[in-house]
């Protein structure tokens, strides 16, 4: 387990970085390492942070009345009824998550592969994190069977896990674990007294969800989970940081609460007051967000399928894309050809080949908590919608994104960036 002064940079704000560090000496990258969504700010959203611009005072520890209203209110429409009492807001989903950790306390299950920070965040309070392997096509749950037997060794050598972490749609896979598999999750958590906490920011994000629907673990076992969300990939809004968490109802969920709201206490004191009366705009759901949110999940599914496409074309394998933004390409089936003609044998190494030689940013799997020696990488293409606002609206009301010139460029880019690597030729794409 590393120390907490062992923690190292966010792998996917490190790889901005690094990115615009080339850019900014005039190198051509094509970025697909951040997760962050690249479309405008809804107009409704901007005209109420304005209006809310004189809220200059505190407020409420666990958010304003009108913002957990809000929030109980987007749950209650997703079948999962709730009170404005079970909800605590905060800055961002990502502080929500590190405050519920430190709420919950002891040590933590997450998933393999997994979002780059739940590990990191369990090192930097001073945790151990248990990583155990999702199943085949599953991203984001734990394989229940698996996970008896870590918290059970876990325990027999005197460990203390107390929560599991999943993630509903997954975050790097774009895959959604099967309601099956997440009742089985949920019935080992009750089993083993863990807490779950449900990472949902995509939720709504799922390109069909009848055919693959993502459902709560807090359906199947409701006085356990804590669920959260925000607005950062739906709307596009991660600068503004906004989260929000649903805590169970009841005595546990009461409990928890008040250990959350001090730990927030200590660390917020309260959410931004112009971002909440934004954020319980957008929670409440009006038309004109939910059409927003129906377009960029269109242009999301689009991209990324068409994306999908060319790795697969190139002799890559991964699961088909059912939400987010996210692929998770597998170079397995190229090893050999891969360490022949390019000295690749890490994730690492085909991460950084592609982006020294092909101006290509991408991570490793190894960013999400697998082995070094993976093949897969996470492919975002959410910042593939345009440069400017007008091209991302562009983007986000075509037709046919597909038909646009840069969106068009970016995949024949990587299109011929994916065939010359598996020829195995040395010829450097012009940048």
């Amino acid at each position: 387990m590393p120390e907490a002064n062992q923690v190292t940079m966010s792998a996917t704000l490190a790889a901005d970085e690094a990115i615009a560090r080339r850019r900014a000496a005039g190198e051509s990258v094509l970025s697909m390492a951040s997760g962050e969504i690249g479309l405008p700010v809804h107009p409704g959203l901007r005209a109420r942070l304005a209006e809310a611009a004189d809220l200059g005072s505190y407020g409420p520890v666990a958010g304003s009345p009108e913002l957990r209203e809000a929030a109980a209110g987007y749950w209650d429409r997703r079948g999962l009824a709730t009170t404005a009492d079970q909800v605590v807001c905060g800055p961002g989903s990502k502080p929500m998550l590190f405050a519920l950790l430190l709420a919950v306390g002891g040590d933590v299950v997450i998933p393999t592969p997994s979002w780059v920070s739940y590990a990191a965040q369990a090192g930097l309070i001073g945790v151990r994190h248990f990583p155990v392997p999702t199943l085949p096509g599953q991203g984001g749950v734990p394989d229940p069977d698996r996970l008896r037997e870590t918290v059970a060794a876990a325990r027999a050598a005197g460990h203390d896990p107390r929560s599991v972490i999943v993630t509903l749609p997954d975050n790097p896979t774009g895959t959604i674990a099967v309601p099956e598999t997440v009742r089985r999750l949920a019935e080992a958590a009750r089993e083993l007294d863990l807490v779950v906490v449900s990472d949902e920011i995509y939720c709504d994000l799922v390109y069909d969800p009848v055919a693959t629907p993502a459902v709560s673990p807090a359906v199947f076992a409701p006085e356990r989970t804590v669920v959260t969300t925000g607005l950062t990939k739906n709307l596009a809004i991660g600068g503004w940081r906004t989260g929000v968490a649903r805590l169970p109802a009841g005595e546990t969920g009461q409990r928890l609460r008040e250990r959350l709201v001090g730990v927030a206490s200590q660390i917020w004191s309260s959410p931004a007051a112009p971002v909440q009366a934004a954020a319980a705009y957008a929670f409440a759901e009006p038309d004109e967000i939910v059409e927003h949110i129906a377009a960029s999940r269109r242009l999301h599914e689009t991209v990324a399928r068409a994306m999908a496409e060319r790795f697969a074309a190139a002799g890559a394998v991964l699961e088909p894309v059912v939400a987010t933004c996210y692929l998770y390409p597998d170079f397995e089936p190229l090893r050999a050809h891969l360490a022949e003609a390019h000295g690749v044998r890490t994730g690492a190494d085909l991460a950084a080949l592609l982006v020294e030689r092909y101006g290509v940013g991408l991570l490793p799997a190894s960013a999400f908590g697998e082995a070094e020696e993976s093949l897969r990488l996470r492919v975002a293409t959410s910042r593939l919608y345009g440069d400017t606002e007008e091209r991302c609206q562009a983007a986000l009301h075509a037709e046919d994104p597909l038909a646009l010139d840069w969106i068009r460029a970016s995949l024949d880019r990587v299109e011929e960036v994916l065939a010359d690597l598996t020829a195995g030729a040395a010829v450097r794409i012009p940048a």
